[in-house]
């Protein structure tokens, strides 16, 4: 029908322009957020893009959700207050006849929720880990970029080198400074290697420079000159391993490892794909505007609704894993509790408009 097909079009329109927003706001604030782990050390500066990239793994579900309900409610808010859903009523459409369009336009982001929440970021989070372990157990002299400062794990070594060799075996121009003792040591050298003893201890072999010591404040620094300069470099440290629990198991193994934390992990996963097929349901409802009203509460009170939805998802999740409510009762309460609300809502928009015929 004609109004299925226009109805279908602005919603795609609005969908995407919404979620481009909403994207461009998450990755931002992830961007800086990740910019602020590298600047303290925390994370290398190679790895912020990838990093980036798992994290909005786990902001699109919500992106997608929000999105759908925001899209919803401003295409047909808009014809209200443009007068046009009184022109399909008059034509003799209920407000039924737009539950297929939305569910037409919403089952495919629904199912992409699903997939997300039960297989991708579980999947993302997996792979974060092993990532994050490959930094972490990599050599400190392999994390030395030409042209950069660079601190070792231990944040007691700064280096620096101005280039590499044309075999790329030696860097020149090196320039390292130390904290041992309480006292300040810089070393600059002409050319730099690595070597590793045959029982395992690794230096830094500088050649052709000069090494300045001394306590930070004082005059009496010791200067000394070598042709070869011995750096004994610490051993690596073991590789923390950052367990993100059952946030990070695939969705079979939950269900085969029936505990209180993976039955909760589990609500959460399933419950958020239907509270996005419910709560694009409800839009329909919840989008009604007085064309002589103001144009932004309808708005404000569709927010308010969406995030009282996912805090009593994350509340049923927090006390199924707190075995204060059972799987099923965690699982079905607050979706069943929504579903009658919406209900409500379609039956008080229905009446209205029969008692106004």
């Amino acid at each position: 029908m004609l109004f299925r097909r226009a109805l279908l079009r602005e919603l795609i329109f609005n969908y995407l322009g919404v979620f481009l927003v909403l994207l461009t706001i998450t990755l931002t604030t992830l961007f800086i957020r990740l910019l602020g782990e590298a600047a303290r050390g925390e994370l290398a500066i190679e790895a912020v893009l990838a990093f980036l990239g798992f994290g909005i793994f786990n902001f699109l579900p919500l992106l997608l959700s929000l999105t759908l309900f925001i899209s919803i409610i401003m295409t047909l808010s808009r014809a209200y207050r443009e007068s046009e859903m009184v022109v399909w009523f008059s034509a003799g459409l209920s407000l039924t006849a737009w539950v297929r369009p939305i569910l037409t336009f919403s089952l495919p982001v629904v199912l992409a929720i699903a997939v997300l929440n039960l297989g991708v970021i579980p999947w993302a989070l997996s792979k974060k880990d092993e990532f994050r372990q490959l930094l972490d157990s990599r050599d400190e002299l392999s994390i030395i970029s030409p042209g950069m400062f660079t601190e070792s794990k231990q944040a007691d070594k700064v280096y620096f080198v101005e280039g590499l060799e044309a075999n790329g075996t030696r860097v020149k121009n090196v320039f390292v400074q130390s904290m041992e003792n309480n006292k300040l040591g810089i070393t600059v050298a002409q050319i730099g290697t690595h070597r590793q003893l045959p029982n395992g201890e690794r230096y830094l072999v500088l050649e052709n420079g000069r090494r300045y010591e001394g306590v930070p404040g004082q005059a009496d620094y010791k200067i000394a000159e070598f042709g070869r300069y011995w750096m004994r470099l610490e051993p690596q440290s073991a590789v923390v391993h950052r367990d993100y629990g059952a946030n990070a198991l695939p969705t079979p193994t939950l269900l085969e490892k029936p505990t209180p934390v993976n039955l909760a992990e589990f609500v959460w996963r399933l419950g958020f794909p239907i509270s996005a097929a419910i709560l694009a349901l409800m839009a329909v409802p919840l989008s009604f505007v007085n064309p002589r009203g103001g144009r932004s509460f309808n708005l404000i009170r569709a927010l308010l609704i969406f995030v009282i939805y996912n805090n009593l998802l994350g509340i049923m999740e927090a006390w199924v894993e707190q075995q204060k409510l059972s799987f099923w009762v965690g699982l079905l309460t607050v979706h069943a509790l929504m579903a009658v609300i919406m209900l409500l809502m379609y039956y008080q928009r229905l009446t209205m408009r029969k008692g106004w015929r």
